[in-house]
């Protein structure tokens, strides 16, 4: 099994940069890739980044293109949501996640973290 464990969140203005983090422990060999979601209140949970363990293909929703970044670090299995210019819409509690990377760029991840949540105010 896989246990994931986010950090990072907080409240900041519109137009601020935030860094969330997600290490990755246990059976971390049994997951290709990594991403991120995030649940805005009264809403469904949204696909964010993905990035691919083995040659570190990224995907991300053209929500967020051109702002959020999500990159990898193998040696310590982590991965990492670069957040830029953040927007009021932004507020929600994002959530790391595992998997192969075809369940899980469609909202099928294996293992889910516990979320941890961002605030943009405007």
């Amino acid at each position: 099994q896989v246990q994931l464990a986010e950090s990072g969140g907080g409240s900041v203005q519109a137009g601020d940069s935030l860094e969330l983090s997600c290490a990755a422990s246990g059976s971390v060999f049994m997951t290709d890739t990594m991403g991120w979601f995030r649940q805005a209140p009264g809403r469904e949970r949204e696909f964010v980044a993905a990035i691919s363990w083995s040659d570190g293909r990224r995907l991300h929703a053209d929500s967020v293109k051109g702002r959020f970044t999500i990159s990898i670090n193998n040696a310590k299995n982590t991965i990492y949501l670069q957040m830029n210019n953040l927007k009021p819409e932004d507020t929600a509690v994002y959530f790391c996640a595992a998997g192969p990377y075809q369940a899980l760029v469609v909202g099928r991840p294996a293992v889910w973290g516990q979320g941890t949540q961002v605030t943009v105010s405007s």
